[in-house]
């Protein structure tokens, strides 16, 4: 009986459409989805490599030094394959783990002193995520401690309402340095370390109450309205989380639905590379139809905006927007473990 329903759904499927004087088209794989994009990641990530300083950070921006940025930078390479001392950019990954793991102070806190930001936790939470992906691909004992002591900071500074700010104090919280603590948290629990279950079961709580009744979601809780970006992010919390679905879920992707990428918000929109590196893995977890129209506007739209010498560029500067360029346009090869389905 399954056989012959899902039988006579194709044959429905292929009558409607040959109706309409169109051809199926079968799902496009993985490789077919990136190859029009090949070209492009492949000079952006030449441009990255090019701009490393021996030390893991980057030449052309003054936010060249920002944990963020370097840990960005490390996991454009991982995507590609590449893996510390090993693979095309095996130094370049390498690089970057060094000079976070040199940053980590005693206390956990990944902040080096010379570096820009805006709002440490930021930096922090990103190159955590990063050191995270990296573990269990390299057997380093300082890798690991370095790790240990960055998320015991994010749990110990999470505040009363289950969310992070700029600086590492229980005080207030924003969604925005919320993501980067969850996703970070994610990938340390992904790669075997103890995250206590309450520090996530407070988090969610916190995220779902930030949803705004169109889907979207607020920056805080005092601070209400919804914008793509965050909420982008807002749904990626939520995925971090380990929700997959429900209510919150779907109308966060509704949400997201009404801003599919096109080539004239790309100079215009607010936090442009932020929310399509969240918007993507929403998009991506989701799978589906949103999966395959997302994906295909998105690269589109990045391929149109390369600059000839392989980077892109915004307000933060060439290193960042080309790393989380190069990182969108690689999601369909799976390969870093926080965002694999």
């Amino acid at each position: 009986m399954i056989r012959s329903a899902i039988s006579f759904s194709m044959l429905a499927a292929f009558c409607a459409s040959s109706l309409l004087g169109q051809t199926p088209q079968p799902e496009q794989t993985a490789a077919e989805l990136v190859r029009p994009a090949s070209a492009a990641v492949d000079k952006g990530l030449q441009f990255l490599a090019a701009q490393q300083r021996e030390d893991g950070t980057f030449r052309s921006s003054g936010m060249g030094r920002n944990p963020a940025v370097v840990a960005l930078g490390g996991m454009a390479f991982m995507a590609s394959g590449s893996s510390p001392d090993r693979g095309p950019y095996g130094k370049e990954i390498t690089r970057a783990v060094d000079y976070l793991i040199a940053s980590t102070r005693p206390d956990g806190f990944i902040c080096p002193s010379d570096a820009q930001s805006h709002g440490p936790m930021y930096g922090h939470g990103f190159a955590t995520l990063f050191l995270g992906e990296v573990y269990g691909m390299t057997p380093r004992e300082d890798l690991r401690d370095s790790l240990a002591r960055s998320i015991d900071l994010i749990v110990r500074t999470q505040n009363s309402e289950g969310g992070w700010r700029y600086n590492p104090a229980p005080q207030d919280a924003d969604l925005s340095v919320t993501i980067c603590q969850i996703m970070a948290l994610r990938a340390a629990r992904n790669a075997g370390l103890h995250v206590p279950k309450a520090t996530i079961d407070k988090c969610e709580e916190y995220v779902k109450k930030c949803q705004e009744p169109d889907g979207g979601f607020s920056y805080m809780l005092d601070n209400r309205g919804s914008l793509f970006p965050r909420s982008a992010a807002g749904v990626v919390a939520l995925y971090s989380a380990g929700i997959y679905e429900g209510p919150e879920i779907e109308r966060g992707l509704l949400y997201l639905d009404r801003h599919l990428p096109n080539a004239a918000q790309a100079g215009r929109e607010s936090h442009y590379y932020y929310g399509h590196y969240y918007a993507v893995q929403a998009m991506w977890h989701s799978g589906g139809e949103r999966w395959e129209r997302w994906y295909p506007a998105i690269r589109d739209t990045l391929l149109r905006s390369q600059r000839p010498d392989g980077s892109w560029m915004d307000s933060v500067g060439p290193e960042y927007a080309t790393a989380m360029s190069c990182i969108i346009l690689q999601i369909p090869n799976n390969t870093l473990p926080i965002f694999q389905r």
